[in-house]
């Protein structure tokens, strides 16, 4: 676990354990079970809250017109709404599943569990700017020793290594200039002997 505390803790990413996956569509979604979140909450802030927004006349949480539940969930004094249905669920099940995903709804707008709810890569690293490609390429292509490319590739590779597009490019640099070495290599004359 992390250092991190109160609303910090709610971005953290939780541990491969504590994420469980179902099928839905022909694909496998993961997701944070009420348990593990609820532990998520209590580390966050033990005094946690959540309400339903509405009551019914008798006193229980209201559903909306398509049987879901809306709720107010606080942690650490700030409060953000959530929504949670049962799917096809019936009778208490249906409410506790209701109960579940709204929290992890309202938890999601604090950042709890964000990348799973996410479809692709959710924090993807921007490409390298341009200027900042052109240099590494210039250390590389100008350099006078095998030592000096070797440096400057290294640093270079190490830089873009988050991205695939200046890599590819680097690499085609470095090419270049095993090319240019072998070229200027001073050639060695065999002398034959009779």
């Amino acid at each position: 676990m992390t250092t991190e505390t109160g609303l910090a803790l709610l971005r953290e990413p939780f541990p491969e354990h504590q994420i469980s996956h179902l099928p839905k569509g022909g694909v496998m979604l993961a997701y944070v079970g009420h348990a593990a979140l609820t532990d998520r909450l209590l580390t966050a802030d033990p005094t946690w809250t959540w309400e339903p927004l509405a009551l019914d006349e008798r006193g229980l949480p209201a559903l909306d017109d398509s049987g879901g539940l809306w709720i107010r969930l606080t942690v650490c004094g700030i409060t953000r709404i959530g929504y949670g249905d049962a799917g096809q669920k019936k009778g208490g099940d249906a409410m506790k599943e209701r109960i579940g995903d709204a929290l992890r709804n309202a938890a999601m707008r604090f950042g709890a569990a964000l990348e799973l709810w996410h479809k692709g890569e959710l924090h993807a690293p921007e490409p390298l700017p341009e200027d900042e490609i052109a240099t590494m390429l210039a250390g590389i292509e100008n350099a006078k020793t095998v030592a000096d490319a070797k440096s400057a590739t290294e640093a270079a590779r190490e830089i873009a290594a988050h991205d695939p597009a200046a890599l590819a490019r680097i690499d085609a640099a470095v090419e270049a200039k095993r090319a240019a070495f072998v070229k200027a290599r001073p050639k060695r004359e065999t002398e034959v002997t009779a």
